[in-house]
């Protein structure tokens, strides 16, 4: 017998309640921890369909991007503040990224093909000829990176069994690596709420386009170490991944509503004698039915009349 779901606790609404408040916040005054700031208009009725459903509520979600990375200085570089974190000052970037790195380039859509200056300029590199030149005066260098990260989603779920539902569905979607990363709760006190992680690796790749540069006067210079055919691929190759990607979470919508679905009620086995049985009966009530529809005859008819030999001429 099926294991019913579970009603949510007490303890998942309280923080489902504080989440959704969070999420009810108008995107002008929202912000999050991700370079853009609120939540992707692309998953929107995602997460929508997910909060609106018992025992769901998600706590961290992406639609998928296309990044250009700088990454942080090395350690042991750079000014330490007074309470021993380092901060690192990217010109024209969003700052705050891993190990003090930041974005030169993030789009949550498709990267627009044929743009004026090319891509080097689009992501914030300058041209490979500045970096042919003497290496002299270089401080310190660090890379760049071309990014395409699928949608990942985190869900919180107030039961084993609505995770397990969860889980299927990403899996039955196509984000192969969807697991639970947390099975217990913060406190020993509290009920278990499993967080599930809806992933798929398979379609993220990410390639090493440039590197920056200090140099003497405290400038930096950022070098592309790939030419404008190589950008051009790598862009094509995201455009693409987007389309799949936005194809796996329309699926993973359906797979939701489909395992959270009341199941219907199989039908009882039956052994050979049982079948026969039952087919006799079914056969006998649709001849008597067939009788009941068969029409009278309109008129009596006269076995004399038919029976009479023929004349012979």
């Amino acid at each position: 017998m099926k294991t019913p779901i579970p009603t949510p606790s007490a303890t998942f609404n309280r923080r489902k309640t504080t989440i959704l408040a969070q999420l009810s916040v108008p995107d002008s005054e929202y912000t999050d921890a991700s370079p853009k700031g609120f939540v992707d208009a692309g998953i929107r009725t995602l997460i929508d369909e997910i909060n609106d459903r018992e025992g769901l509520v998600t706590t961290s979600s992406c639609a998928g991007r296309v990044s250009v990375y700088l990454e942080g200085r090395k350690k042991g570089s750079g000014d330490v503040d007074d309470d021993g974190s380092r901060e690192v000052v990217i010109q024209g970037s969003a700052v705050g990224g891993k190990g003090g790195g930041g974005w030169l380039f993030v789009s949550h859509d498709p990267v627009e093909e044929g743009v004026d200056g090319g891509y080097e300029r689009l992501f914030g590199l300058g041209s490979r000829e500045e970096g042919l030149g003497p290496r002299g005066g270089i401080a310190e260098e660090r890379l760049i990176h071309f990014k395409f990260e699928p949608m990942i989603l985190h869900v919180l779920t107030t039961s084993l069994q609505h995770a397990q539902l969860v889980i299927q569905a990403g899996i039955e979607a196509g984000f192969r690596e969807t697991g639970a990363v947390s099975l217990i709760g913060r406190k020993a006190e509290e009920d278990a709420m499993p967080i599930v992680a809806v992933r798929s690796m398979g379609l993220s790749f990410e390639s090493l386009i440039g590197l920056e540069r200090d140099v003497e006067g405290g400038n930096q210079q950022r070098i592309p170490l790939v030419t404008s055919e190589y950008l051009q691929t790598l862009v094509r190759i995201a455009n693409e991944r987007f389309v799949e990607n936005q194809k796996r979470i329309a699926r993973f919508e359906v797979a939701l509503k489909t395992a959270f679905s009341p199941k219907k009620k199989a039908a009882e086995w039956e052994d050979a004698d049982a079948r026969r049985e039952r087919k006799r009966e079914e056969g006998l009530r649709r001849r008597e039915a067939l009788k009941k529809q068969a029409p009278q005859a309109q008129e009596p008819v006269d076995l004399g009349v038919i029976l009479q030999e023929p004349e012979v001429f």
